[in-house]
């Protein structure tokens, strides 16, 4: 597979980007640009030119040639590396980029119906790390020629145990969290994924009538490769894979040997649920000799996947390892982080998060990695200053925000930079509920909160919380014991209760309504509540002691035991 990603969504921030591109085409006045207005049609394809480090490329040159020759269209990237051809008449093209001391690389072939608008961002490698690149291939190494830019990881994964100690630090109720923001930190992965795509080339937005006229066009002409393969690439972005699989299949029959249409269908295989046969597709490709670095590097990240699907992590986690020293991208340094994470192996977490934020300084979940991963080890001034720093890189986006305030619930993190952080969300987002409460619970642990002036805004940020999100049980809870400090029992047992309608599992408000019925004198409702909650803290950690039977955890040894990702 080409060392570009899809986007399914839009690039953002590159409006500028866009207006230097045109007016120097302008200014320069180039031909082939020139030639693309005099073409019919309304496809567009655009992108970056990157370097192995993920920076971009200026001045490059970009050729796009349509499959029947007729017609190649090229253009210069502007200064952010930004690269534009439109509009374009619908039909196959290939891509090529070249620059002066950079191997050429071709990637491809892009599939343009009307109306269609494609993202692609191409990945280069220096001449001296890609000696045998030439253009018609894919640029990449050789095994051998593995990137410099990697670090020798100072751990290693022996086994995998059982979880009887599951580690971490403090309470169970910050154990629990630990778990649940390990969790949470996975999931980042996955959005990416279900924002990208697994193939490379982004869907059509002419929804089920475009499907239905594929559909029927492919009956009419099972043999067309084209139409098989818009079709088949249509269902797997729509997340249809199993239904796409014939389809994948007819093709790789259609084109025996293209690397991108039997990675796409081992993927999909993967993604229907038949692991075995895709494990075995993966395999075989990695056997076919001339694989590039980059090639290898999905495949065995894919291999990953499979692993931890069929529920092997010591292997899942030296595949994802595998990868990310072949091809140490951004996916695969945070696929490898999140497996470790997952598995309970905090430092070694810390280590590879840390080699992916200095690769990939502007990746925000890479920051949340690290960050989650200090926390889970008890270092929480390390942790909010990693998450602090992911807030920073994209204001607006508010999972570094959700990291933080989760944090904030079990242990108070008095870090300046927390309040700071949580302030601008609720300046950003003032009808998040989320924003609203994480900032009255920081407030309401700062030094000298219980200034009545504090407490009122306290109150209003949580009834605000309550009144966005009705469903919002912590927010009911944290009023509740503003409430009762502040000797008003009516109403702190009105929002305990709210609480529980919310939440009927909510532990902690059931123990504090029991709390509240008995000091206003109602026993057998607070020998209620107290039974609910004792049958409540039972169940959950039952619950919780299944969960942690399930995840196994791994054995490490570090190599270097003064590491400097070893919390001192």
């Amino acid at each position: 597979m080409p060392a570009y990603s899809i986007s399914r969504t839009r690039r953002t921030n590159r409006i500028l980007a866009v207006i230097v591109f045109l007016a120097a085409l302008l200014i320069q006045g180039q031909s082939a640009q020139a030639q693309s207005q005099d073409q019919p049609g309304s496809a567009a394809l655009y992108g970056s030119v990157l370097d192995s480090h993920g920076r971009p490329v200026a001045a490059a040159t970009v050729y796009l040639q349509s499959k029947d020759g007729t017609q190649t269209l090229s253009t210069r990237t502007d200064s952010e590396g930004s690269y534009r051809f439109s509009p374009l008449r619908d039909g196959i093209y290939s891509l090529r980029a070249e620059m002066s001391g950079y191997a050429s690389a071709s990637f491809g072939p892009y599939v343009f119906g009307p109306n269609e608008t494609k993202n692609a961002d191409l990945s280069l490698e220096s001449a001296t790390s890609a000696p045998n690149s030439s253009p018609g291939k894919s640029s990449g190494t050789t095994e051998s020629e593995k990137p410099q830019y990697f670090d020798e990881p100072q751990f290693t994964v022996a086994g995998v145990t059982d979880a009887a100690n599951p580690g971490g630090h403090g309470s169970e109720a910050i154990l629990r969290t630990t778990e649940s923001l390990a969790k949470e930190t996975v999931a980042l992965g996955a959005d990416a994924k279900v924002e990208s795509g697994n193939s490379s080339i982004a869907p059509s937005t002419s929804g089920a009538a475009e499907e239905q006229l594929l559909r029927t066009q492919v009956e009419r002409e099972p043999d067309n490769f084209e139409l098989n393969f818009r079709f088949e690439k249509m269902l797997v972005d729509e997340g249809k894979a199993r239904e796409a699989l014939p389809y994948l299949e007819r093709t790789s029959q259609l084109k025996p040997g293209n690397f991108e249409i039997a990675y796409e269908l081992a993927l999909a295989r993967a993604d229907a649920g038949q692991y075995e046969r895709a494990r075995m597709d993966a395999h075989a490709l990695l056997a076919t000799p001339n694989r590039t670095v980059l090639e290898q590097g999905e495949l065995y990240h894919l291999l990953g996947n499979i692993e931890e699907k069929l529920g092997n992590p010591l292997d899942a986690v030296h595949e994802y390892q595998r990868a990310a020293e072949l091809d140490p991208s951004e996916p695969n340094l945070f696929d490898w982080g999140t497996d470790l994470l997952l598995h309970r192996a905090f430092e070694p977490a810390i280590e590879v998060f840390t080699q992916g934020n200095r690769l990939f300084p502007r990746s925000a979940r890479m920051l949340i990695g690290v960050g989650v991963a200090w926390y889970a080890r008890g270092a929480y001034e390390q942790a909010a200053q990693r998450l602090c720093a992911a807030s920073d890189i994209n204001p607006d986006d508010p999972s570094p925000y959700f990291f933080l305030g989760k944090m904030q619930t079990v242990e108070a993190m008095l870090s300046d930079c927390v309040l700071e952080r949580l302030t601008r969300f609720v300046g950003l987002q003032p009808d998040n509920a989320l924003a609203n409460y994480y900032y009255a619970l920081v407030l309401s642990r700062q030094e000298g909160s219980e200034d009545a002036k504090d407490l009122a805004q306290v109150e209003s940020l949580l009834e605000k919380a309550v009144g966005l999100d009705p469903k919002l049980t912590d927010a009911y809870l944290q009023l509740g014991i503003l409430y009762s400090q502040q000797g008003e029992p009516a109403k702190a047992i009105s929002a305990y209760e709210e609480a529980i309608k919310a939440n009927p599992q909510s532990e902690e408000a059931h123990y504090r309504l029991a709390q509240a019925y008995s000091r206003a004198g109602e026993k057998l409702k607070a020998q209620a509540e107290l039974q609910i909650y004792l049958e409540q803290t039972k169940k959950t950690a039952e619950s919780a002691d299944k969960q942690r039977r399930e995840i196994q955890q791994f054995v490490y040894t570090l190599r270097d035991q003064t590491s400097p990702t070893k919390p001192q």
